[in-house]
């Protein structure tokens, strides 16, 4: 007990002095999460004017606000399409739509392909993460099924020169994520932006370009 509780106290201490929350709270992010997309977006020069965008894992709702700010026009209307979804529900963001539900199962998924509707998006952003159990093999195992599904979604629905952003983690099937992505990808990059913390396994992989 003593050992969860000084655990709890550092992360507390550590939350509180993050540059990162303060400037999230300063800039009206819900989390510091979103200047980990805002810097592999600039490293990349990914958005762009009417871009056709899904934010898979969206809750609390931080990168799907990154995305509206870099889309809306001066009339405050977001030009291009933001789609969110999320097992847990997520506070409305004008002009991104939102669906509540687990993208494992097949209903959810459907429900996403039928908004989709046909239309090839330029993004998709992925920051899934599966309820870890603190069993290694068991928690590699579903991360890994978590990114495949992401990945089988961006191949169905990406334009040809359409991106991938997905977080992994480091881990026993970190080596499998990356190989399935250079099968279908041609360019497979792993990227660890400042606002990831350095002591979190955590880190994204940037995949552009349908082989």
């Amino acid at each position: 007990m003593a050992k969860k509780k000084k655990l709890n106290h550092n992360w507390l201490h550590d939350h509180i002095n993050d540059p990162y929350v303060k400037m999230a709270t300063n800039a009206g992010y819900r989390s510091r999460a979103a200047y980990k997309l805002i810097e592999i977006a600039e490293q990349e020069r990914l958005f762009k004017p009417g871009m056709k965008v899904v934010d898979l894992g969206s809750t609390p709702g931080s990168w799907s606000q990154v995305l509206r700010k870099a889309l809306v026009g001066p009339e405050g209307v977001v030009q291009g399409r933001i789609i969110a979804l999320d097992i847990l529900p997520m506070e409305p963001i004008a002009g991104v739509e939102f669906i509540q539900g687990d993208f494992r199962e097949e209903e959810v998924l459907n429900q996403l392909n039928d908004m989709v509707a046909g239309e090839k998006l330029d993004l998709v952003v992925s920051d899934m993460a599966p309820n870890l159990s603190g069993v290694p093999s068991a928690d590699a195992a579903r991360m890994e099924h978590v990114c495949e599904l992401a990945v089988d979604f961006a191949v169905q629905h990406l334009k040809p020169d359409g991106a991938l952003i997905m977080k992994v983690f480091h881990g026993s099937s970190y080596s499998e994520v990356v190989f399935k992505l250079k099968q279908v990808f041609k360019v497979v990059a792993p990227r660890k932006p400042k606002a990831s913390r350095d002591r979190s396994r955590e880190t994204f992989l940037f995949a552009k370009g349908l082989k």
